[in-house]
């Protein structure tokens, strides 16, 4: 996604999802969301809005797209991932 008069290139790709992992590494246990986004979409999915395809297929999608980032970085601790991420942000600010 790109900002208004903000010039952007597929160098500020990398920097933008280091910056992501790192702050969702500290709001509570991100390799846990998977199981929290599933809890709320089968809470969801027994009311009537709930009963709707294509909110179903998001509803997949994010589960999906949240256990793909979790399984890449499950072999790593925090820390790891944090200090990974320090050093993608140090490259882009050179």
């Amino acid at each position: 996604m790109t900002r208004e008069n903000q010039k952007t290139s597929h160098r500020d790709v990398m920097p933008s999802v280091a910056n992501f992992v790192s702050n969702i590494c500290f709001e509570g246990e991100f390799k846990e969301q998977p199981i929290y986004l599933q809890e709320i979409f089968e809470l969801l999915l027994d009311t009537e809005h709930g009963n709707n395809l294509q909110l179903r297929q998001k509803m997949l999608s994010c589960l999906r797209t949240s256990r793909y980032l979790v399984k890449t970085l499950s072999p790593f601790t925090d820390k790891q991932i944090e200090k990974a991420c320090d050093k993608v942000t140090m490259v882009r600010a050179v």
